[in-house]
C-alpha cells in the first residue's frame, strides 16, 4: 500500500482558510488555527446576515411607506388594506420606491386607496 500524507490537499485547505482570512488582525491572519476559528465564526454571522437582511429591508420599505401615506392622510395599514380592496397588487418594495422617488403615482395609489375604503365602507 503507498503511504499518502496528503500534503497538497492539506496545503490547498489552508491556503484556502488563509485567503479567507485575509484582513484580519495579528495572529487571525497568520496561524492557521486562529485563522480557521475566526473564518468559521464570520461564515456564521454571513449566513445569519443575509436572512436578518431580507427582514431589516422589509421593516425599512414599510417605515417609507407609512410616512408617505402620513403625509396623504392615511395610516399604513388602512392604506394597504385599501390597495388590496381595490385589487392593486405592487409589493412593499415597489411602493417604498414610488413612496421616495414618484410622489405623484403614490399620492394616485393613495387616493386610489381612499376610494376603496369607502366603497367598501358603504
Amino acid at each position: 500500500m503507498p503511504r499518502a500524507k496528503r500534503g497538497n490537499k492539506r496545503l490547498q485547505r489552508r491556503k484556502k482558510i488563509l485567503s479567507l482570512a485575509k484582513g484580519y488582525k495579528m495572529t487571525k491572519s497568520k496561524l492557521y488555527r486562529s485563522a480557521k476559528e475566526s473564518v468559521e465564526r464570520a461564515l456564521k454571522f454571513a449566513y445569519k446576515g443575509r436572512k436578518i437582511k431580507k427582514r431589516d429591508f422589509r421593516s425599512l420599505w414599510i417605515v417609507r411607506i407609512g410616512a408617505a401615506a402620513r403625509t396623504h392622510g392615511i395610516s399604513y395599514s388602512q392604506f394597504m388594506h385599501g390597495l388590496k380592496v381595490a385589487g392593486i397588487n405592487l409589493d412593499r418594495k415597489m411602493l417604498a420606491d414610488l413612496a421616495v422617488n414618484d410622489a405623484a403615482a403614490f399620492a394616485e395609489l393613495t387616493s386610489q386607496a381612499k376610494k376603496a375604503l369607502s366603497g367598501a365602507a358603504a
